[in-house]
């Protein structure tokens, strides 16, 4: 069950947008929704600033939270939801915003957050947050797309399925969603080191245990070389008029940098629907 759902805003020009898309979604759950803004830390040398330029950053960011927050109020006021607005402004330099968006989605059922626009870059997360978001906080990562027309989600949902343990558990994340949806298809990707996975009839396995959870599913085998698994993944949910898509987030640590796996960071840049993702 989702019964509690943290939504990160950014000072990107999305945050109403995103903010009504959280709460209709929030409605549908019968879920509680917290807003949560972030200030970005301070740098590591902060310490010499003289106390009126600390005042400044201070006030600088309550003004921009404050914003923030005006804008989660208008976008959740018409739903029937209870909600909660949190606002982070002292940040220690040695912990980042990501850490604190990921520490703050570990008291929540899911964590939405809005795809990076590159022509609005805002705060100091990466550009992958969603990925990374997945990665780090245990729990899974709902992400809107920066471009995109917002309509009801879950109701004609992509699964990206190889056989992986984080394509379970984003399946088993997803499942709340799942059971409420109107069509979902399974669609089986070739991926490195995913042989053997899929058993004689690819997608059929996992397919039959969704239905048994009385999901509307069938399954959609996309077992090709030709084609990158993300471009396979996003040109079936285009055919399929998909509203979301469900997969996996694989990363690894290298070099105290957390590294995604190309299929993830792919769908992540030219996403254009809600991508569910779970590590």
């Amino acid at each position: 069950m989702i019964r509690d759902i943290l939504l990160y805003l950014s000072d990107d020009g999305h945050a109403l947008e995103h903010a009504k898309a959280s709460a209709a979604l929030a409605e549908g759950l019968s879920a509680r929704l917290t807003g949560l803004a972030v200030a970005e830390p301070l740098a590591a040398h902060a310490e010499y600033l003289p106390p009126e330029a600390l005042d400044r950053y201070r006030e600088a960011w309550k003004t921009r939270n404050a914003r923030l927050a005006a804008a989660f109020k208008e976008g959740v006021d018409s739903r029937a939801i209870s909600t909660e607005w949190r606002a982070v402004e002292d940040l220690r330099i040695d912990r980042n915003t990501l850490d604190v968006i990921a520490l703050q989605a570990r008291y929540a059922d899911l964590l939405i957050v809005g795809q990076m626009d590159p022509d609005r870059p805002a705060d100091l997360v990466p550009g992958d947050l969603p990925g990374q978001a997945a990665v780090l906080a245990g729990r899974p990562v709902l992400a809107w797309p920066y471009a995109w027309q917002r309509r009801p989600v879950g109701r004609r949902v992509i699964i990206g399925w190889n056989g992986s343990r984080e394509s379970a558990r984003a399946v088993s994340d997803a499942l709340p969603l799942l059971r409420q949806a109107e069509a979902v298809q399974v669609v089986v990707g070739s991926q490195q080191g995913s042989q053997g996975r899929h058993g004689d009839v690819p997608g059929a396995d996992i397919a039959a245990h969704l239905a048994r959870h009385a999901v509307p599913v069938e399954a959609n085998d996309q077992t090709r070389s030709d084609i990158p698994v993300a471009d396979a993944l996003l040109s079936a949910a285009a055919d399929f008029d998909a509203d979301l898509l469900v997969m996996g987030a694989y990363g690894r640590s290298r070099l105290r940098e957390l590294v995604l796996g190309g299929t993830t960071r792919r769908v992540l840049s030219e996403m254009t629907l809600p991508v569910l993702l779970a590590h």
